[in-house]
């Protein structure tokens, strides 16, 4: 039986409620707004943003964007991303509710943009779905793999004798003009056919340097496989303190999509400066050469994030050239420790040898890689074994022979053998050489068989020997990378290199170049 009271009484509860809904009307979200109390030189104080984030992304008038940076009890101290011209003290200061992040995406292939993911390059905005946040943690520990496979340079003297492998961090140093970002680019551009992204950041450089740069990527078709980052020297502080986080990020998104990466940071002296002018801005306590106490910690969690992955997290690799400059040969100053102790190895740029035109300016005897000669072809190792420790006896030898008139023929046969083998180690910048040609070569100078070709037709008769042998052998490259144990192959293969050198040698030398 229909109960009429309890639906009569039910009708009465549904009217109310529909009485109440129609007439509700939902609060606004609070917004929380703050006041700028002063400016300085890219850098804010705000009042009144109690419940703000570190590292949240701040909005201000006429879109200029900033980072909280230190957050006290009565105030909150940001860095910005724009002209601090325009701001003044009274101003309103919103809150964006994130954390700042970077675009990421394989749309960056090709393109120039600045640490915000804005396009620099005139080739209007790059389509990105997907945002990063800029300041990650570190791939733990558990989740790495060791360097198992080499980085190719394309430059006998650091693929032979200072290695790198994928998912490394190699320091690159010297003193200005040196040729430290022709060695990164040259890295780039060998890899077009490895498989290998690259993301060149280039921190307050000159706008024509880092045009420079890029006009020269493109020349060499690198800038398909390249993304390049740029913050200049007339930017505000802020974004060149996170120009390199940023990069970094969007390294790590085709990292952790199964690829192999390489990043360099050009350079992070810049970095420092611009992260020591931000703290002294915001008094914080200054400690050795005016440097913050944690810029060692800045730059630690930067090439922390550098790593090679396990099979189980996509197997992919970011190796890391970090670019420092060094003043007066000083490699014991505050900043370049710092970063020999962090990275797994240095390359430092000799100003002297640059002086005397040997170039790359690689000084042997005070580079090294800590993790690079695991990842090494074996054939390397079989021609290039005790090249270094030869090599860095005969520069002893030749500072010691200048104070000697007279020398035993053994010393004057090891003295000349040296400097043919630092001829064979100089190398002209955008001519990389594969690792097979690289073999061949030091194989013939460590042999002693370009002992007796002058000095002046080195080059030439290197040329030589890798066409006969392309000539005679098709595959010599193949073999050369596969035939490591092969001790027959290494022995019939200087029979055929002082057949291509006759005309370079002895009575039969030939004084023409040949074609």
């Amino acid at each position: 039986m229909k109960d009429t009271h309890l639906d009569a009484a039910l009708d009465d509860v549904t009217r109310a409620v529909e009485k109440g809904l129609a007439g509700y009307r939902p609060k606004p979200e609070s917004e929380e707004v703050g006041l700028i109390r002063s400016v300085g030189e890219g850098i804010v104080w705000v009042e009144g943003l109690g419940g703000v984030k570190a590292e949240e992304l701040l909005l201000f008038e006429d879109g200029i964007e900033g980072m909280v940076f230190d957050i006290l009890p009565d105030r909150v101290g940001v860095v910005l991303f724009g002209p601090s011209e325009d701001l003044g003290a009274g101003m309103e200061v919103r809150r964006s509710g994130r954390i700042l992040d970077f675009p990421v995406g394989p749309e960056f292939l090709g393109r120039v943009v600045n640490p915000l993911g804005q396009p620099m390059d005139g080739r209007g905005a790059v389509h990105s779905t997907e945002r990063w946040p800029v300041m990650r943690e570190a791939p733990r520990i558990l989740d790495r793999a060791p360097v198992e496979r080499p980085l190719e340079t394309g430059l006998k003297v650091i693929d032979a004798l200072i290695p790198i492998g994928r998912g490394q961090r190699e320091l690159i140093l010297g003193d200005r003009q040196t040729g430290k970002t022709a060695i990164a680019l040259d890295t780039i551009i060998n890899q077009h056919d490895k498989d290998v992204v690259c993301v060149y950041c280039a921190i307050g450089q000159r706008s024509s340097s880092i045009a420079k740069a890029v006009e020269a990527l493109g020349r060499q078709d690198a800038m398909e496989h390249s993304v390049v980052v740029v913050v200049e020297g007339d930017d505000p502080p802020g974004l060149q303190y996170i120009a390199p986080y940023a990069a970094t990020t969007l390294a790590e998104a085709f990292m952790e999509a199964g690829r192999d990466v390489l990043i360099v940071y050009d350079d992070l002296t810049r970095h420092a400066l611009a992260y020591r002018q931000i703290s002294l801005l915001l008094r914080r306590p200054p400690g050795r050469e005016a440097f913050p106490g944690d810029i060692f910690y800045i730059h630690s969690r930067l090439l922390e994030r550098s790593t090679h992955l396990r099979p189980e997290k996509g197997g992919g690799s970011l190796t890391a050239l970090p670019i420092i400059e060094t003043e007066a040969q000083n490699i014991s100053a505050y900043i370049p420790t710092n970063l020999i102790s962090i990275t797994d190895g240095q390359i430092y740029l000799s100003p002297d040898l640059f002086q005397k035109g040997l170039m790359p300016a690689v000084d042997v005897g005070k580079s090294v890689s800590r993790v690079g000669g695991k990842a090494q072809f074996d054939a390397y190792r079989r021609v290039a074994g005790d090249l270094r420790l030869s090599y860095s006896q005969f520069q002893e030898l030749e500072s010691f022979a200048r104070f000697g008139t007279r020398l035993e023929a053994g010393t004057r046969k090891a003295l000349e053998h040296g400097r043919r083998v630092r001829e064979v180690l100089k190398q002209g910048q955008f001519s990389p050489l594969s690792a097979g040609e690289q073999i061949l070569v030091l194989f013939a100078v460590a042999r002693g068989l370009l002992d007796a070709v002058p000095l002046e037709r080195i080059a030439a008769a290197e040329k030589a020997i890798l066409a006969g042998l392309a000539e005679r052998m098709p595959d010599v490259e193949e073999r050369v990378l596969a035939s490591a144990k092969d001790d027959a192959f290494w022995t019939d293969l200087p029979k055929m290199m002082e057949e291509t050198l006759l005309p370079f040698t002895g009575e039969h030398a030939d004084a023409r170049e040949p074609e």
